[in-house]
C-alpha cells in the first residue's frame, strides 16, 4: 500500500528517534578511549619484570621450606659440595624454579673458612680455578647459570673473572653479578665475550632484622616504579624465615605492578 508522502516522512522521523534512544541506552555505547584504557594499563604492567634470587641453599639452612613454598617464580642459588646441595637443587627443579650455582669467591674482608669447600680465591693458579669452577658446576644438578657468593676481591680480579666467563661461554651458562663490590668486572667481561649476564640491584637481608628487611622491600617496590626490570637477592640461613615472610606479604602488591620471572628472563647480551 502506498502511503501519502507526509505519512512516510513522519514514520521515518519516528524510527530515527527510536533507534537513537536505543543506542544511547545500550551499556556498550561508551567512549572509545575509556574502553581502551584498561587494556593499555594491563599491557604496561606486563612489561615490568621482577626477579628474586635466594642464595645459600645447600646446607639445610633455616627458611628453606618457607622459601620453597612461596607461590611465585624465583631463582634458587645453591652452594656446591654441601650436605643438601643436590637435594635442594632437585626440589627447586621439581617446583619449577631455575637453579644457579652460588659459587663461593674470595672477599676483600672475611675468613676463607666462611666460603665453604671449593672456593675460588685469587692465589690459585689458572688451572686450579678452572678445575674448581667446573667441579662446582657438575656438583649441582639443573644448573643454568652462576652467581657469586661473597667475592668482593675475586670479582674485581680480571684474571679470575676471565676464566669464569670463558667457562660460562663454553657451557652456555648465564651469569648473575651479585654486586658485592662496585669494582666487579663480571658485567664488563661477560658483555665483551657475549655471555648473557645481569646484575643484582638490592639485597633484602644484608641485615637480619625484620624491620630492615621490610624497609628493603619498600625500596624494592620503588625500584619497580623506576625500572622495567628489577633484581633482588635474599638468603636462607639466619634471615631466611623473616625474608620469606616479607616476600610473601609483598606478593599481592608487587603483582599489581609487575610479573615475577626467573633470572634467565632478565639477561643482557652484548654482541661485539
Amino acid at each position: 500500500m502506498n502511503l501519502p508522502s507526509k505519512y512516510r516522512t513522519a514514520r521515518h522521523i519516528t524510527l530515527t528517534v527510536i533507534v537513537g534512544i536505543f543506542l544511547l541506552l545500550l551499556p556498550w555505547h561508551t567512549d572509545a578511549s575509556d574502553a581502551v584504557m584498561p587494556a593499555q594499563h594491563a599491557a604496561e604492567i606486563k612489561t615490568k619484570k621482577v626477579a628474586i634470587v635466594i642464595d645459600d641453599f645447600g646446607n639445610n639452612m633455616d627458611g628453606t621450606k618457607e622459601m620453597m613454598d612461596l607461590p611465585i617464580h624465583f631463582t634458587v642459588a645453591v652452594m656446591p659440595f654441601l650436605p643438601s646441595s643436590k637435594q635442594d637443587a632437585q626440589l627447586a627443579h621439581d617446583k619449577g624454579h631455575e637453579v644457579i650455582l652460588h659459587l663461593p669467591m674470595e672477599p676483600v674482608r672475611g675468613k676463607k673458612s666462611w666460603l665453604g669447600p671449593g672456593a675460588i680465591t685469587t692465589d690459585l693458579s689458572n688451572d686450579e680455578i678452572h678445575k674448581r669452577i667446573v667441579a662446582a658446576i657438575e656438583d649441582i644438578p639443573y644448573v643454568i647459570g652462576i652467581n657469586n657468593h661473597m667475592g668482593s676481591k675475586a670479582t674485581a680480579d680480571e684474571r679470575v673473572m676471565k676464566i669464569l666467563v670463558e667457562i660460562c661461554k663454553e657451557k652456555n651458562l648465564i651469569l648473575l653479578d651479585s654486586r658485592t663490590t662496585p669494582k666487579s668486572l663480571i658485567g664488563k667481561l661477560a658483555g665483551q665475550s657475549g655471555v648473557p649476564y645481569s646484575e643484582n640491584q638490592l639485597f633484602f637481608d644484608d641485615l637480619y632484622t625484620y624491620s630492615h628487611i621490610s624497609n628493603q622491600m619498600v625500596k624494592f617496590k620503588k625500584l619497580i616504579h623506576q625500572r622495567d626490570v628489577v633484581i633482588a637477592i635474599g638468603h636462607v640461613g639466619p634471615p631466611g624465615k623473616k625474608t620469606a615472610q616479607v616476600i610473601k606479604e609483598a606478593i599481592p602488591a608487587i603483582q599489581k605492578e609487575a610479573t615475577f620471572v626467573p633470572i634467565s628472563q632478565t639477561m643482557k647480551l652484548n654482541l661485539n
